[in-house]
């Protein structure tokens, strides 16, 4: 038989318990334990008849102790050898064959965990298809004759070309949802022989699956929990041995073999050839008071938004407990995230992890992750598996609106192909570690407190007469710099088809449909990413990208043209970090620009979009700009990451020039057609091509590496 993907002799049958009164038992161990044997022999013989009675019998539970101790043997080694099980067997005065199967029973549902993860991602598509299904159902109802049900000929020449459309994906979308139906069914873990079977086992949350079918109680879930925040405080604020600070570039590197002696050695048992681990530390100060920070930690799409550079997808797959209190001490809940980098040449990073927020003291908190997965072999090439080993955050209160932050990352992922001009900065840990999500998190921090200050200085604010415009266009700016990086990575939401470009880069194209979303044009729309090493620091490239003054030197737009500030909002401390509103003038027309750029102690963003001026104008009066239909396109600057060099982008204006080479990419957005029925045409990817082309000529020339 088959149970949760693993094959089972008859006899070593295996039981999951749906319950959480005990362990979860075998069948041969029942049949072992002799304590269910026939009560009478003699009987059995003079009745044939009764032979075909269920026989009782007794079960036998195993007694804390003995699951303490095969449970440690389980860390350091899943598949006991025969010797094991004999020492085991005999220490806990068990039989061996009840050893061995216990072992086979914990394999089972490990191995079982990671198919509900899929099952529980499936189950989210498949409901999505049925919503958009009963849409497209009651579009052809309305467009239906009454009494024979078919498609008139009338109503159909009146149907727009946006409801033609959807009837065709109709079609399609009913193939989808049969097709999940049949996936669903092949992973689940319980028979699918009744349709009430099939319900009950789609409406079970995932916690309750964790919780009975797979013997992960809420107890043992805690224990790993609070396991993981005695490592992580300690992580936090211990130093040398375990942390050696690197001469060169200043980052924190943990010490291995100090963190085996220091921590359970069940740590260095996951170690395998086809996983690497990364750990990294750092901490900062960010402008936020205590409450929010929390609350930006457990609310899913708080925290998206707070790292939209790092995170293109996130869920909470459960919640275990809410908390206590306004600060919701005691949270428990199960989350997912897809990792990225702002290029579509590194894989993105996909994780399940539990997340809890704890007090630690009146003023300290801390943010715990860990997953209680292990990481399976993956074979799709554009994702890589991770697991969080104990990480997160200690949260000091600091009573003026900030907050002391100490940053803990440490993943055990596996071992991916990685593009040789991002291969330094994945491997050193910079990429995805734990400068980046702090540098991350102050900038963001920063971000809001001036989106909603009422005291910025004239001198940084300029060019809009009220606090509601400012707002507005902050809101706005905000936005169209979450789409461009929801635009650029390797996520599953885009599928990138690879050209070489006429100066012969790589050049990435990518299209997509806008059927109603009020917040970008309608049609189809084209995507073209290309990433390049530049021989310049990423201070001198972000310098010379934002400035209106020099825009004319790359910008195809603004060739020939003027460019004209006509407003500058200021939303951090560093002059960098701004909105700038500008208008293009050349013969033929005028373009109005709205331009994001921002720039944090780890990577650097110029986000820019072209906007109808009855939309601009609307949005500088104060208007909800949430309508305003805007295509970003822009750029993303990080440090190549070679050792010996700065790390970071800010420095003071005399170092500029000595942090060495950038990673620079570009992306350009583009609506090829109003009509969402229209196809992606050569013609569409040989203009993109010669954009990338004639961008990277012009930057390239106006910043004297032709040859880089």
């Amino acid at each position: 038989m088959v149970v949760a993907g693993v094959e089972v002799r008859r006899e070593d049958t295996v039981e999951i318990s749906s319950d959480n009164s005990g362990p979860v038992r075998s069948r041969s161990e029942e049949d072992f334990d002799g304590e269910g044997a026939h009560e009478d022999d003699d009987d059995e013989n003079n009745d044939d008849g009764d032979r075909s009675k269920k026989r009782k019998r007794k079960y036998h539970r195993h007694t804390v102790e003995q699951i303490r101790e095969m449970e440690a043997l389980f860390k350091e080694s899943p598949h006991p050898d025969e010797k094991q099980r004999q020492q085991l067997s005999q220490q806990l005065g068990l039989a061996p064959r009840q050893v061995k199967f216990w072992f086979q029973n914990r394999r089972t549902q490990i191995k079982a965990i990671q198919e509900r993860h899929e099952n529980s991602l499936l189950k989210s598509e498949l409901d999505k298809l049925k919503e958009e299904n009963k849409t497209m159902r009651e579009i052809i109802n309305k467009s239906c004759c009454p009494n024979c049900g078919m498609v008139t000929a009338t109503i159909e020449a009146s149907m727009s070309t946006e409801e033609k459309q959807l009837l065709i994906e109709n079609v399609k979308l009913k193939a989808e949802v049969e097709k999940l139906r049949a996936t669903l069914g092949k992973y689940s873990p319980t028979s699918p022989a009744t349709s009430s079977g099939r319900d009950e086992e789609e409406n079970r949350s995932s916690l309750d699956f964790y919780n009975g079918v797979f013997g992960l109680e809420k107890s043992r879930i805690m224990e790993i929990v609070n396991r993981a925040s005695e490592e992580l405080i300690k992580m936090a604020n211990m130093g040398e041995p375990l942390w050696v600070r690197s001469v060169e570039t200043g980052r924190e590197i943990l010490n291995y073999d100090e963190y085996v002696k220091e921590f359970a050695a069940e740590n260095s048992s996951s170690d395998k050839p086809k996983t690497f681990i990364e750990a990294s530390r750092d901490s900062e100060v960010v402008f936020m008071d205590l409450p929010h920070l929390l609350q930006t930690f457990l609310d899913v799409n708080q925290w998206k938004e707070m790292f939209p550079c790092l995170i293109s997808k996130a869920a909470t797959v459960d919640v275990m407990f809410n908390g206590e209190g306004s600060n919701r001490n005691g949270a428990v809940q199960l989350m997912f995230a897809e990792l990225q980098m702002l290029t579509p040449m590194v894989p993105t990073r996909e994780v399940y992890f539990v997340r809890c927020c704890k007090q630690l003291s009146d003023e300290q908190w801390a943010i715990i992750d860990v997953s209680i997965d292990k990481v399976e072999d993956n074979i799709d090439a554009s994702l890589v598996k991770c697991r969080k080993r104990p990480s997160g955050c200690i949260i000091e209160d600091k009573s003026n609106g900030h907050c002391k932050v100490i940053w803990v990352e440490h993943l055990e992922c596996q071992k991916s192909t990685i593009h040789t001009l991002y291969r330094t900065i994945v491997n050193s840990g910079l990429a995805f570690g734990a400068r980046h999500w702090i540098a991350t998190l102050q900038l963001q921090c920063e971000r809001l407190v001036f989106n909603m200050a009422t005291n910025v200085p004239t001198k940084d604010s300029t060019g809009v007469a009220t606090l509601a415009g400012r707002k507005s266009i902050l809101k706005l700016a905000q936005r169209m710099t979450w789409s461009f990086c929801h635009a650029v990575g390797a996520s599953s939401f885009h599928t990138w088809t690879k050209f070489t470009s006429k100066t012969g880069e790589d050049i990435r194209i990518s299209s997509r449909k806008n059927l109603n979303d009020p917040g970008e044009p309608l049609g189809v729309i084209l995507s073209a990413v290309s990433s390049v090493w530049l021989p310049v620091s990423p201070n001198a490239l972000f310098d010379f990208l934002r400035d209106e003054a020099r825009r004319s030197e790359w910008d195809m737009m603004s060739y020939g043209g003027s460019v004209q500030s006509i407003a500058n909002l200021a939303k951090g401390k560093d002059r960098g970090n701004a909105v700038n509103i500008q208008k293009i003038e050349s013969k033929e027309n005028s373009v109005w620009v709205v331009q994001d750029s921002c720039t944090s102690g780890y990577e650097s963003m110029v986000a820019y979009a072209p906007v109808d001026f009855s939309g601009l104008q609307s949005v500088l009066s104060g208007c909800d700009s949430s309508n305003v239909a805007i295509l970003p396109s822009g750029f993303s600057i990080l440090p190549d990451g070679v050792e010996g060099r700065a790390l970071v982008i800010r420095s003071r204006p005399e170092e500029k020039g000595t942090e060495g080479g950038s990673l620079f990419t570009m992306v350009f957005q583009m609506l090829v057609n109003a009509s969402p029925t229209a196809k992606l045409t050569m013609e569409s990817v040989e203009s993109a091509n010669n954009l990338v082309s004639c961008t990277l000529r012009n930057i390239r020339t106006s910043l004297q590496c032709e040859d880089g």
